[in-house]
């Protein structure tokens, strides 16, 4: 984050002035703009210079999907946050469809101040419940990215086996699940098991970029993932479009399948956290 000196009057101010109750909240800086629930934590950042760039480590790594499915016809995000993730679909797939879903109207509100494109044939903000959404729509999306955060952390509702079946169902039939996790999230072991009694084996939790994030990865199918030589030739051509490092991503990717399995971990986890760890 900006930390000139500006800016660091500017942050000062933020603490002392924001709400701290979830209402959404901007800290602007000479270079930056974010986007905030509470002082502690980050919901999004944004670029001044490059209102496009993908600035926060997490969402670059939720953009390996790419190494799983390189051309969507249709994505939907449940979580719209600054639009991170939204504007880069949006500007760097120009096949794809961008929906994305997001409960809060006053998050919705910060649209242009964000960059957030207007909505068009290949772009729609839709305010509602994401995980009502996904049971109800029509649609299939050949990914779903998860990112739907409250002051508090992830809205529980998106962490259950009853969310997990309705992506699935949704998903198109090689479609990919892909979900942001906090660290300090404790639950997270709850929402892997929810997780596996619908999409089997077929996941992966990859450390995040740059970041104390998880990045699932979800696949619908009893297909394997592919070695690891072809997801880097995979990465590289991919590299030709995007500013991404999906190398990084496809080797964390295919590590992290073991990860993911390791429930002994994900339960010590847990219980570091429980007991004051974090």
């Amino acid at each position: 984050m900006d930390m000139s000196y500006g800016s660091l009057d500017a942050y000062v101010k933020f603490l002392a002035e924001a709400p701290n109750d979830g209402t959404p909240t901007l800290l602007e800086t000479a270079h930056e703009l974010s986007l905030h629930f509470d002082v502690h934590g980050v919901q999004s950042l944004m670029s001044r210079r490059d209102p496009n760039k993908l600035v926060l480590g997490y969402t670059r790594t939720m953009m390996g999907f790419l190494l799983l499915q390189p051309a969507p016809a249709r994505i939907s995000m449940i979580g719209l946050g600054g639009g991170s993730l939204a504007k880069y679909c949006y500007h760097h797939l120009p096949d794809t469809k961008v929906v994305a879903i997001e409960i809060d109207p006053a998050v919705i509100a910060l649209r242009d101040t964000f960059h957030i494109p207007r909505d068009d044939d290949r772009f729609e903000v839709i305010c509602a419940d994401g995980a009502e959404y996904v049971k109800g729509q029509d649609a299939r999306p050949d990914v779903i990215l998860v990112d739907g955060f409250l002051a508090h952390g992830m809205a529980a509702q998106l962490g259950t086996a009853d969310f997990y079946a309705a992506c699935y169902a949704r998903l198109a039939d090689d479609g990919v699940l892909v979900a942001n996790f906090l660290e300090s999230d404790r639950d997270i072991p709850f929402y892997l098991e929810e997780l596996h009694s619908v999409f089997g084996e077929s996941f992966s939790v990859s450390t995040s970029e740059d970041s104390c994030n998880y990045t699932l990865f979800a696949w619908k199918g009893s297909w394997k993932l592919p070695a690891l030589d072809t997801l880097l030739t995979r990465a590289r051509t991919l590299e030709m479009e995007h500013a991404l490092n999906l190398r990084l991503a496809a080797r964390h990717l295919k590590q992290s399948k073991r990860l993911a399995s390791d429930l002994e971990f994900w339960q010590e986890q847990a219980s570091w956290q429980r007991g004051g760890g974090r």
